[in-house]
């Protein structure tokens, strides 16, 4: 494999706290080296990354592929190609599928799969419980072996406490952690959005944010009595990132993601019963957007994902109580986590740790770092160049993007995975 010398970028490593103009050379697919004029070994290439900002790869802690069941939306390969113009390049996919991974066969296909795509390492939940259905417990010794990251039922929440018990207790056995996605089902249930006054007006069934705390609330006790670690999924509320970091003051083992809409959109993007914006769980009131993301800033929130959940047309051109929820996230997750930099809500370094180096740590991956040794997952970022999203021009199957008409500052130029360029 050619060497490859990026020159004159300015380095961003948040893992070391990096932020330098330099130069990287990648060898045999690793960072063998970067810093001021390291030369130019005989052969390489050479990629000019004059004003440009060059970064580890995103991981992206949570995403729908689409594949098993529902490739009509999305597939791991177009998902990969999304990714790949996004900056990511590893990717944990939910299990929720059709058939859902409860059978390690199945977790070893999605990640044949991904290998298959060639630009991402695609990393499968397991399924908590078997189907999916909140009822009996998969089997988590054959699902980890198999390649299970770790465990969730994806966008159904475990609605059983002895069952989530059961799911923390064996998860921590074998290492892992169980993801809770944190709505309590029987206050959710046949709602469309966050219950309020801007509900009530669009004629809207709602959804109570206590919904999110109460089971944040369980799940802590839960921790708690199990020593089992739960990670809860785009926390969308103050009062659940309260109960977070109490339980982190605590000690306990609990760790939390969001995702850019909780961050940057609030309750008013629904506007005229607008489908796009039907997320699960709901957009919310401006005072729990600023809460999620003063929660980025003081570090209660462990990572930002892209929650992608790809969806059709067919499920979305529906009235507002009937379309499906959920929305694409794959190409906009850097570009809208950006955007609260150059808002001066978040420092640069801060916004990068939360989409490299924490969700690796929490992992237990060598990526999402530009350490000497560490894969050669990079992107070239130009930080300043503008674009639009807009439907039907993003990359991927998904269209369905909350962000539709958004204007962003930031855009990735170049992804390389292991070295090899798969973007740009």
């Amino acid at each position: 494999m050619t060497d490859i010398l990026f020159t004159g970028a300015r380095l961003l490593d948040p893992a070391s706290g990096l932020d330098a103009p330099g130069d990287l050379l990648v060898r045999d697919g690793l960072i063998l080296d970067h810093g001021a004029n390291l030369g130019r070994p005989d052969g390489a290439e050479i990629v000019d990354a004059t004003g440009l900002c060059l970064l580890p790869g995103l991981i992206d802690l949570r995403a729908d592929t689409g594949e098993p069941g529902h490739e009509h939306r999305e597939t791991i390969a177009s998902a990969a190609a999304a990714a790949a113009a996004g900056g990511i390049t590893t990717l944990c996919a939910l299990p929720d599928t059709d058939p859902a991974l409860d059978d390690p066969a199945l977790v070893q296909f999605v990640l044949r799969r991904g290998e298959a795509t060639g630009s991402l390492t695609l990393l499968p939940y397991g399924a908590a419980t078997k189907g999916c259905e909140g009822r009996e417990i998969a089997e988590y010794g054959l699902l980890k072996e198999a390649g299970a990251i770790a465990f969730t039922d994806g966008r159904r929440a475990i609605a059983s406490a002895r069952t989530m018990r059961l799911a923390l207790s064996y998860a921590r056995a074998f290492g892992s952690f169980v993801v809770q996605h944190p709505e309590e089902p029987s206050l959710a249930a046949g709602g469309a959005a966050t219950e309020g006054e801007l509900a009530t007006r669009l004629g809207l069934p709602g959804i109570t944010p206590a919904a999110e705390a109460i089971m944040v609330a369980r799940d802590i006790a839960l921790a708690r009595i199990t020593r089992g670690h739960v990670h809860f999924a785009h926390v969308s509320t103050a009062a659940a990132l309260d109960l977070i970091r109490a339980a982190k003051a605590e000690g306990l083992a609990v760790t939390c993601d969001t995702a850019p809409p909780y961050f940057d959109l609030n309750e008013t993007a629904i506007g005229d019963w607008r489908t796009y914006a039907k997320l699960s769980p709901p957009l919310r009131p401006e005072a729990d957007r600023l809460a999620v993301a003063a929660a980025l800033r003081d570090g209660t929130i462990d990572a930002i994902a892209s929650d992608h959940q790809p969806r059709d047309a067919d499920d979305k051109r529906l009235p507002f109580a009937q379309a499906e929820a959920g929305g694409a996230g794959l190409a906009t997750l850097l570009g809208v986590t950006l955007a609260r930099v150059h808002a001066g809500d978040l420092p640069l370094l801060t916004a990068l740790d939360l989409l490299t180096a924490r969700p690796a740590r929490l992992l237990g991956l060598p990526a999402g770092t530009l350490a000497k040794g560490a894969p050669a997952d990079l992107v070239l970022l130009d930080l300043e160049r503008g674009w639009q999203v807009r439907d039907g021009q993003l990359p991927g199957k998904a269209q369905n993007s909350p962000f539709d008409g958004r204007a962003l500052e930031g855009r990735v130029t170049g992804t390389w995975k292991a070295g090899r360029r798969v973007f740009g």
